[in-house]
């Protein structure tokens, strides 16, 4: 099985990008982040058209997350828990069922945070709290989790290229690289650094100064497993040559293996 996750920045502007990516990758299920779209405008025809069931968790203009999927997708779960109100768009969540049994996928973009010093950044660590808190939860369950998305979290140094320029960036606060080391500590395995501890293995280029040109990225798409998912862990990529396609996102996709 194939899981993927994508920050496609648009789906209307990508869905000719979106489309070929995949075909060319053919994920089983594929989550989607800042479609930007509402879910009853979410274009689901050309997605369906190539197999997948589509569940959307949209917001006008901006946000919005997708879950693609070949396999039926049941209990879909819109938002976290105890959102207190919160009316952003940021995680949808469902189950599969496989030959190897029940899988669950939850598909996030986790807020920017930037400015520093303004309740952006509070409303991010906040929200990363919930999201602790809601993984613990399906860790409890003992069936196979994966929580993938666009965490908008540098975790190390490694992760890129000119680290001392994200200093005063939310991506890359103590506080906000603490609380994704929390994520792991619930015993959820980052799969990419399961796989290597290579550097220069980004997914995120901006548009501005050449940062594609200049190989001046960062990794903040992450794809984190239960030890049950970890388990059946196969294999794990990040499909860099998207950014140079026409049209890119500023993201690439990471997708991972399990072994049934």
């Amino acid at each position: 099985m194939k899981i993927a996750t994508w920050n496609i920045n648009g789906v209307k502007a990508r869905i000719d990008t979106a489309l070929e990516w995949l075909k060319e990758a053919s994920p089983d299920i594929a989550c989607l982040q800042e479609i930007k779209s509402i879910d009853e405008n979410f274009p689901r025809q050309p997605f369906e058209d190539l197999g997948y069931n589509v569940e959307t968790h949209g917001q006008k203009g901006f946000n919005g997350v997708a879950l693609l999927s070949r396999l039926p997708l049941e209990d879909v779960e819109r938002g976290l828990p105890e959102n207190e109100g919160d009316d952003q768009a940021r995680y949808i969540e469902a189950g599969v069922s496989t030959a190897a049994g029940p899988v669950r996928v939850g598909c996030l973009y986790l807020p920017n945070g930037n400015p520093l010093g303004t309740e952006k950044f509070s409303y991010k660590l906040k929200w990363m709290e919930r999201l602790i808190a809601h993984a613990e939860r399906r860790l409890c369950e003992e069936t196979p989790f994966v929580l993938l998305g666009d965490y908008n979290v540098i975790p190390d140094p490694i992760d890129a290229k000119n680290p001392e320029n994200w200093l005063d960036d939310a991506l890359y606060q103590s506080e906000s690289r603490e609380r994704f080391r929390a994520l792991t500590h619930l015993g959820l395995t980052e799969a990419v650094r399961a796989c290597t501890e290579a550097g220069d293995m980004y997914t995120f280029w901006d548009y501005q100064a050449g940062a594609w040109q200049k190989n001046n990225g960062i990794r903040i798409d992450h794809i984190l497993m239960s030890p049950q998912a970890t388990d059946r862990l196969a294999g794990c990529g990040i499909d860099k040559h998207v950014r140079s396609w026409e049209k890119p996102s500023d993201h690439v996709p990471v997708w991972v293996k399990l072994a049934a």
